[in-house]
């Protein structure tokens, strides 16, 4: 049995999502180690996946990503943690879930009702090519009203466009501002795509184990919750397997003696780096994250792994809210000690910093001040501003001389 401390989980966490060490090389290493980038619309400062992206490569060229995306295809959008960027390489991954889809008895009987809309839609899409949503009519197509339970928008070819997506029959071409436009998978895909059948169980152990990799350590909840988030049946038996073929091993987290409570995982590649961080093999960095940033988007993991509690407060009224509305946790080698709340005027070309949170146990030594302050500059040249300006009154004392002179 492999034992660890928290430290060195949580290191070997960080450096499984290269938030330390080397910056990699370019936007491909890092997909690759993520498996995915979630995808949102907000952009109070920049999309959520921009800001992945950033976060592990400092400055880079945004137009690379488009190119990936829309010119050589390496990458698509599908539903990976959520509606995500992931990788053409992986599709075999992917065609899983396309080919159950609908598994929903709801779904299942509105797309049987709407068959007419279905062909409508394919057939425009075949026929003039990647289409927006705008551009497709729904009237006079369709027998049943699609009824929103409240989080989509209940107008039936959006419906359609995204059930035809899940089931892998379209993906999005291109993209005009958050505008999807949609072409059919058959022509969209590359030829060189891999389109091998892989069996459930198949997916799961492939699945797992690059789930693992990205965690560094985990237990089966944590697996279940990233990567192919939710699409891991009989998880347990492949975890089995997995340790009885050497692919992964049992890790123990031990804490002042006492062992962390549940079966935690290390993938046997990343045994010599654990090895080497307990040798204080180590080189953090400070950087700030997207509120969906892969090392924190299970919420649950977040806390056990670095005790800290992170929510989302865009849907809370600005009275109730306690941090703000699009707050970055500031990573700081292996802790998150702070949280920034900013905005960007694009227009203005200034990023406006409204509050700086430092954690409780956040050190407030000059080093980590200027850390945090260098971040902050990196921030801002990223989003080409050309002044950044904070409020004073929402700093903490012991960093205000370096973020504020």
């Amino acid at each position: 049995m492999i034992v660890c401390s928290p430290a060195q989980a949580r290191r070997l966490a960080v450096l499984g999502q290269r938030l330390a060490g080397p910056r990699p090389n370019t936007l491909m290493e890092v997909v690759r180690q993520v498996g995915c980038l979630q995808l949102d619309p907000l952009s109070v400062v920049a999309r959520s996946h921009q800001l992945v992206l950033w976060s592990r490569l400092g400055l880079y060229d945004l137009a690379e990503l488009d190119r990936l995306l829309w010119d050589e295809r390496q990458l698509f959008e599908y539903w990976a943690h959520s509606a995500s960027i992931v990788l053409t390489e992986d599709f075999p991954l992917h065609q899983a879930m396309m080919r159950r889809y609908p598994t929903n008895d709801r779904i299942r009987q509105w797309i049987r009702q709407n068959q007419k809309l279905r062909r409508y839609v394919l057939g425009q899409i075949r026929r003039y090519g990647p289409r927006l949503a705008r551009d497709l009519e729904e009237e006079g197509f369709y027998p049943t009203q699609w009824v929103s339970t409240g989080w989509t928008s209940g107008r039936n070819i959006s419906r359609m466009l995204d059930f035809l997506w899940l089931s892998g029959k379209i993906m999005v071409a291109e993209r005009q501002g958050i505008q999807k436009a949609w072409d059919l998978t058959e022509r969209w895909l590359p030829a060189w795509t891999p389109r091998q059948t892989l069996s459930q169980r198949e997916v799961v152990q492939r699945a797992a184990q690059r789930a693992l990799q990205a965690l560094g350590v985990a237990t089966p909840r944590h697996i279940e919750q990233h990567f192919l988030r939710g699409r891991y049946p009989g998880l347990d038996r492949v975890l089995a397997d997995l340790e009885a073929g050497g692919q992964i091993q049992r890790v123990e987290i031990r804490e002042r003696s006492q062992a962390w409570r549940g079966a935690w995982y290390i993938h046997a590649n990343d045994v010599p780096r654990l090895h080497d961080v307990a040798d204080g093999a180590w080189a953090p960095r400070t950087a700030l994250l997207s509120p969906f940033d892969n090392l924190i988007c299970d919420r649950q993991r977040a806390a056990q792994l670095f005790n800290f509690d992170y929510r989302v407060e865009i849907y809370t009224p600005r009275a109730k809210r306690k941090y703000g509305y699009y707050v970055l946790p500031i990573l700081h080698g292996d802790r998150f000690i702070g949280r920034l709340d900013p905005e960007m005027d694009r227009a203005q070309a200034q990023l406006t910093i409204n509050a700086v949170y430092a954690e409780p146990a956040a050190p407030r030594t000059r080093k980590v001040a200027q850390a945090v302050a260098r971040v902050v500059e990196d921030l801002g040249a990223f989003l080409k501003a050309r002044k950044i300006v904070y409020n004073k009154a929402q700093v903490p004392d012991a960093w205000q001389r370096d973020l504020l002179s």
